[in-house]
Formats: C-alpha cells, sequence, structure tokens
C-alpha cells in the first residue's frame, strides 16, 4: 500500500489507515477529552433495553424501556440527591427499534460537566436505531385492480395494473398537508421508503429515460415584472408559462394536481411549481405560481431549460415508485424486488427526531437515527454536544444542525437525506469570537435528493468553524458551502459532486467583503460534474461575488471544469496547489467594476459595503485582523487587487492555465504572481502559449511519465522542498493524512 493509490479515482479513503497517527495527533485535543476507562467505571450506569416493562429502574437486570424514561430517571435522582449533579452519567441503549412519534428533547437540566459528560450509547454500533415514521406491512397492500372504482386509476398504463398494489390510509388517522402550489426543499410530508431505501414519487421522465429530464425552448411569458412600469400590478412576479412540444402532458390529470421541479432560469436554483393549466393546441404549460428569476429569464447558461414532473399517478410505472392521493388517503407503490418480504416506512415526523436545546455535555454515540421527514438531529444552542459513530439516513430534511460553541459531529455516516448533511454555526462574528465547533471523519454521500441546490454536505457559518477529514461524495450541487470568519476546512476528500448544476462550486462562498480569514487547505477534490471535458461551469473552489480574504493552500484538483473561480475578490491567497487536468487552472474576473449589481440598492444581497458597516469592518478588532479591509473604501473598492497566486502547479490545463479577464490584466501591478509552472505532459502546447507572456508563470515539459488514473499519484510522489516542478519553497502536501481515518468510532474504511 502507498500513499499514490491513495490518490487513485477510486475514493482515497481506502488507502489512509496508515495515515491514522498523525491524523490523531491532530485531533488529541479532542480525543483526550473522552472518559478514560476509570472515569467509566466510576459513572452512574443506566440501561434501556425497548423490550422491558415500564416498571424497571434502569439496572442491568431491569432497564428502562427507552430513552426517555432514561432521560426522566437521571432528572429525578439528581433532583432527589441520590445522584450528584456534577457526576457523569453512562446510558446504555441495547440493540432494537426505539420509535419517535414526536421529538426526544434535551435541555439544560439533561447535559453534565466538562470533566463529567452524560453519555447515551448503543451498546452495539449502530444497533440501537431511533426511528420516525409509521410501520405498514406488504399485507396491508393490495392489487390495484381492486380499486379500479377510483377514477384516477383509469389514466393509469394499464399494463402495470398487475403489478401495482395500494394501501388504504383513512383508518389510520393520518393527516396529510396540501402541497402547495410552489416550493423549494422538502415537499409535504410524508414520504415512503422500502427496506431502507427511498422510493421515487411517480415521475416523468423515468430516471433512466435519457439524463431523466424533459426540455424546452420557449418561454411564452417569462413572469418577470417590468421595474420601469408605471403600473405596481406590473413590476410583481407572476406565474409564467412555456411552449413545451411533446404531447405527454395531455396524459396528466391536472386537476388533481401535477408539479414540474425545474431549473426554471439558471443551473443553480431549483424550484418545484405545480402546473395550473395545459393548452394541447397551443402545446402551453401554464404554471400556479410565479418563479423569483422567472422562466427562461436572462442566464449565460444553457438557453434549453429542464423539469421534470412528479405527484403524476398516471406515470407510476417503474419499480419503487409511488403516489399518494391525499384526499382518499390512498397510497399506490408500483412494489420493488421482493417486496413481500419487505420493511416498509412512511416517514411522518417533520420535527427533529433529537432536539436538544442548550444543553452541555452530552453525548450521543452509535446510534441509527433514521425515517424522519424533517432534520436528524439539532443541536440549539449547545455546549459540547457530541454526535459520535452515529448513522444519519433516510431523512427528509437535514442530518445534523448544530449551534452554539464546543461541539462536534465525528466519525458518523450521513446519507439518503432530503437537503444537508451537517450545518455549523456560532461564534460572534462582531468580536470574532470563535465557536470552535468541529465535523471531523464523518462520511456524508447521497443527499440533496429534494432540494438540489445550497444544501451542502456541510456547511459553516458564524465564526471559527472546523471540518476536517471528512468524505463528501454524490450530490447535485455544493459539498462544502461557507460564510463568515476564521473557518479550517482542511483534509477532506471531495469527489462525484455537482453533478447537476452550473455555475456551481464543489467549495462554494460568496457576495461577502467581510467573509474572511477562511483556510482551505489539503483538500483532495476530484470528479466533478458530470465528465463532459467542454464543460468548464462546474469549479472545485469557487470564490463568487467579490468574497474576499480568503487561503486556498496546498489542495489537489482534479478533473473539475475550472480548478479556482475568483468572481471579483481581493486578498485572496492561492498558494501551494496542484491542479490536473482541469480545463481552466484560475480564473478572476473584475464583475465589481462592470456589474450594475455592485453596492446597488435595487440588489440588496449585494450591498457590500452595508454588510461591511454592520459587522464594524473598522473596528479595532476587524482593522487589526483585516487591515486591507478596513481601508477598502479608499483603495479602488471595486477592483480585484491584492489576490496572490504563487507556488501553484498546473499539469495538463489545456484550455487556459490562467483566465484573467482584460480589466484584471491591467491591474496585474496590483497583484502577487509569482513562481507558478504550467506543465503540458500530453505534447499539446495549448497551456503554455495562455501564460507565455504572463510574469509569474513558468513553462515546461513534463518531467514525470504519468497519464490517466495514475498521473495524480505519479507528480505527488516526487514533491519535495527543493525545487519541486521548478519551484523553489514548494511545501510538500500531507496526502497520507486527507480523508476519513479509523478511530474509536469509525473501525473500518468504506
Amino acid at each position: 500500500m502507498g500513499i499514490f493509490r491513495f490518490l487513485n479515482p477510486s475514493p482515497v479513503q481506502r488507502a489512509v489507515a496508515f495515515g491514522m497517527i498523525a491524523a490523531m495527533i491532530v485531533c488529541g485535543n479532542a480525543e483526550s477529552r473522552f472518559l478514560s476507562a476509570a472515569d467509566e467505571t466510576s459513572a452512574y450506569q443506566l440501561f434501556v433495553d425497548i423490550h422491558a416493562d415500564d416498571g424497571g429502574t434502569g439496572t442491568a437486570d431491569h432497564p428502562l424501556p427507552n430513552l426517555e424514561a432514561a432521560k426522566q430517571t437521571i432528572r429525578q435522582r439528581r433532583g432527589s440527591g441520590a445522584w450528584a449533579v456534577g457526576g457523569a452519567v453512562v446510558v446504555n441503549v441495547a440493540p432494537g427499534v426505539y420509535p419517535a412519534e414526536s421529538s426526544l428533547g434535551f435541555g439544560a437540566a439533561d447535559g453534565g460537566s466538562e470533566s463529567a459528560p452524560v453519555i447515551y450509547r448503543s451498546t452495539q454500533p449502530g444497533g440501537a436505531t431511533i426511528q420516525g415514521g409509521v410501520t405498514l406491512k406488504a399485507s396491508d397492500f393490495r392489487p390495484v385492480r381492486q380499486a379500479l372504482d377510483d377514477p384516477a386509476t383509469t389514466r393509469m398504463d394499464p399494463g402495470v395494473w398487475d403489478r401495482v398494489l395500494v394501501c388504504d390510509l383513512g383508518d389510520r388517522g393520518m393527516e396529510f398537508p396540501k402541497v402547495p402550489k410552489s416550493y423549494r426543499a422538502v415537499p409535504p410530508a410524508p414520504w415512503l421508503y422500502v427496506d431502507g431505501r427511498p422510493m421515487e414519487l411517480a415521475r416523468w421522465p423515468n430516471h433512466d429515460d435519457g439524463d431523466g429530464w424533459a426540455r424546452f425552448h420557449e418561454a411564452i411569458d417569462t413572469g418577470l415584472g417590468n421595474p420601469d412600469s408605471e403600473d405596481p400590478a406590473k413590476r410583481q412576479l407572476r406565474p409564467g408559462s412555456f411552449r413545451f412540444d411533446d404531447p405527454r402532458p395531455a396524459r396528466w390529470d391536472i386537476q388533481r394536481g401535477v408539479w414540474l421541479c425545474g431549473y426554471w432560469t439558471h443551473d443553480w436554483s431549483d424550484e418545484v411549481i405545480q402546473i395550473a393549466q395545459y393548452d394541447p393546441a397551443e402545446k402551453a404549460i401554464q404554471l400556479a405560481a410565479p418563479h423569483h428569476y422567472g422562466i427562461k429569464g436572462k442566464t449565460w447558461g444553457n438557453s434549453q431549460r429542464r423539469f421534470f414532473a412528479v405527484n403524476v399517478l398516471s406515470e407510476l410505472d417503474a419499480p419503487g415508485e409511488w403516489y399518494l392521493d391525499r384526499q382518499q388517503q390512498r397510497l399506490f407503490l408500483d412494489p420493488p424486488t421482493g417486496f413481500a418480504d419487505s420493511s416498509i416506512t412512511l416517514a411522518t415526523l417533520t420535527e427533529p427526531i433529537l432536539k436538544i436545546e442548550q444543553a452541555k455535555h452530552l453525548r450521543f454515540e452509535g446510534f441509527t437515527i433514521e425515517f424522519g421527514h424533517g432534520d436528524a438531529i439539532d443541536v440549539r444552542d449547545g455546549r459540547d454536544v457530541r454526535i459520535a459513530g452515529c448513522t444519519i439516513r433516510n431523512m427528509g430534511a437535514g442530518g445534523v444542525r448544530v449551534t452554539g460553541s464546543e461541539n462536534q459531529v465525528r466519525s458518523c455516516d450521513l446519507y439518503q437525506l432530503g437537503t444537508f448533511g451537517i450545518s455549523l454555526s456560532g461564534g460572534d462574528r462582531k468580536q470574532l469570537t470563535m465557536a470552535g465547533n468541529v465535523a471531523d471523519n464523518n462520511h456524508v454521500h447521497h443527499y440533496g435528493l429534494f432540494q438540489r441546490t445550497y444544501a451542502a454536505g456541510i456547511s459553516a457559518g458564524g465564526c471559527g468553524q472546523t471540518i476536517t477529514n471528512n468524505l463528501i461524495h454524490d450530490a447535485p450541487h455544493n459539498a462544502i458551502r461557507y460564510g463568515g470568519n476564521e473557518h479550517r476546512i482542511e483534509r477532506n476528500e471531495i469527489h462525484h459532486v455537482v453533478l447537476e448544476t452550473g455555475d456551481a462550486g464543489a467549495f462554494y462562498t460568496g457576495r461577502d467583503w467581510t467573509s474572511q480569514g477562511n483556510v482551505l487547505r489539503h483538500n483532495y477534490i476530484h470528479d466533478l460534474g458530470v465528465g463532459n471535458t467542454d464543460h468548464v461551469n462546474t469549479m472545485a473552489i469557487y470564490l463568487d461575488d467579490c468574497d474576499s480574504g480568503d487561503t486556498l493552500e496546498g489542495n489537489i484538483m482534479v478533473r473539475a471544469g475550472r480548478a479556482v473561480m475568483i468572481g471579483g475578490g481581493r486578498d485572496n491567497k492561492v498558494v501551494n496547489n496542484l491542479v490536473i487536468d482541469c480545463p481552466i487552472g484560475i480564473h478572476l474576473d473584475s464583475r465589481g467594476m462592470t456589474w450594475s449589481q455592485w453596492n446597488n440598492p435595487e440588489h440588496p444581497s449585494w450591498m457590500l459595503e452595508d454588510k461591511a458597516l454592520a459587522l464594524g469592518y473598522q473596528s479595532p478588532i476587524w482593522a487589526q485582523r483585516y487591515p486591507s479591509l478596513a481601508k477598502i473604501m479608499a483603495d479602488s473598492p471595486k477592483e480585484p487587487l491584492h489576490n496572490r497566486f504563487a507556488r501553484n502547479v498546473f499539469v495538463d490545463c489545456d484550455r487556459r492555465v490562467c483566465q484573467f479577464d482584460s480589466n484584471v490584466m491591467k491591474l496585474l501591478g496590483k497583484l502577487d504572481v509569482a513562481d507558478n509552472v504550467a506543465v503540458t505532459s500530453t505534447g499539446s502546447s495549448a497551456s503554455t502559449v495562455k501564460v507565455a507572456d504572463l510574469a509569474g508563470f513558468a513553462n515546461q515539459d513534463a518531467k514525470i511519465d504519468a497519464s490517466g488514473d495514475d498521473k495524480v499519484g505519479a507528480y505527488l510522489k516526487q514533491q519535495d522542498a527543493s525545487g519541486w516542478m521548478g519551484i523553489d519553497g514548494w511545501e510538500p502536501i500531507p496526502v497520507d493524512r486527507i480523508g476519513l481515518r479509523k478511530d474509536a468510532y469509525r473501525k473500518t474504511l468504506p
């Protein structure tokens, strides 16, 4: 095993085991704060078993039946003086399914102290499952032929009548909310899961029909208001319409309700909108609600727009598709293979399964949490709350949402999520007080199933979050999204994200001068988008809309459209990075000088100076930490000044190594560009010609014989600090410390 196999397109974590010792040293402070074996022996002990009687006392022989009973027992014993309030407690939870009909809540009374936390622990890792939702049985379903009295079924393809099943839910006391005319993110509850997999709401086109999207070229009415109109009504957004040549909508029951999930103008803004009416003669689809950017409004992306139809009973034609008639309370399912022996769950709980508010020194270790239609875990204003070694999956919304300080999400697996994976926030930006929240050693994948954009695998806001050694993959949009100050995002592996979107980055931040002091170091970002080398609209790292003051150091970026894209920002440092097989290496433009949005009150999401004033950017603490920002208004604030590009290596960036617009080229004297190398290993001169006259870039032919999947490892194998690739002072990238590692909770690597 060697570190250069470690950087094949296969996941980097497969060969990271030999980096455990170094990684454990890095995380030593976190490790040392766990209870020692002696501390655990002296801790108060409780035992929980779902099969126990309600009269249990919490001993190993007479366990409590659930976590709520354990929580109440701890409160009672502390209140009576039987247990010291500051004493450590370990709640040992036996394997089994612990149903959650409502949120399981923990508050300020339920934690411990720094040296004596309260720990809820699954005695078998992953064996204790906290589960929302309603359990159904295969025997609850009957053939749809027995429901052909329902007029809706007559629109179904008769070819599926012998396959589709129906379940009557009317006698279960459930209420199903109405689907709104438009929504973004999580659809109204419930959602169906079979054998631990989310089923697909009946749709057209099916996933396996081409790329799963229908497309149109012509907007009949964009729905955008006219800002110059004297009539206030005409300045407002309205529902748009478009022409769709395919006759398929004629099959749909528009009155019953059909919704379209689409990228209506931009490839980074998805929304689900109901059809109001369909005119088959004109082939016109009129929508029932406006889209913020209009229908096929102004965009520099693909001129075709795309959508798919959902919640269409007549399109129930593929195994795993389902449909809920909310009025008649009937659930239709085209069952997957082996359905007769399947476990079936209808996720209905829209509140977090675990809700932790103002708790301190509290742990949850080794649980499986699943089948909710909201977030799995919500930690609000917590301190030293830790979620460790848990599996979080099959949630309608997100995984773990954390606010507060010194909290950790560590060594968890999070997947099949409707929105985000982990969200960290906290700290005080005005005072630059660090939150100290950490997301470390987590495996986050297959998320953004419902909210397809800006629902990141891991996100950071506020001040002072840390995101380290995570593996994130398989998602339509961002892997890591951040804003705020002083975040550390290091040693993560990211691959196969931005799979469905454009003008988007695996790492993304934007539109804020004050989001400074963030460090992206030693991350491995590779194989983005759909693998189309002609498409350069997927970025490894994207600093959008004048975002400033970040450090991008020692990252490895492979097979992205653009490795680094800086949209008009200032004071960014791009140093010591290795870029391979990205058509464009670095992009820097001058949009602050040319776009009307800059500091324009008609575009309130910009207003860069106002955002800075609100944070007191010229206060002593800010002026000392960010001196260039403090004097920005006297230093040509629209210009992308003081960016540094140094000691970067670009291998086979065959379109442009460095994409600077004409304004930037005039400002080169105000940038720091030095000691970069462009390498062509294919014999093509494309990459060398683009930098021939740009000071700070040198051209060279490949000195390393490498091609295909071995290229990354071959280059890194030769790196050293002695003039590597012609760069004096190159700092070798510690590839053996990137990605997941084994620890007390993660015994094996995926």
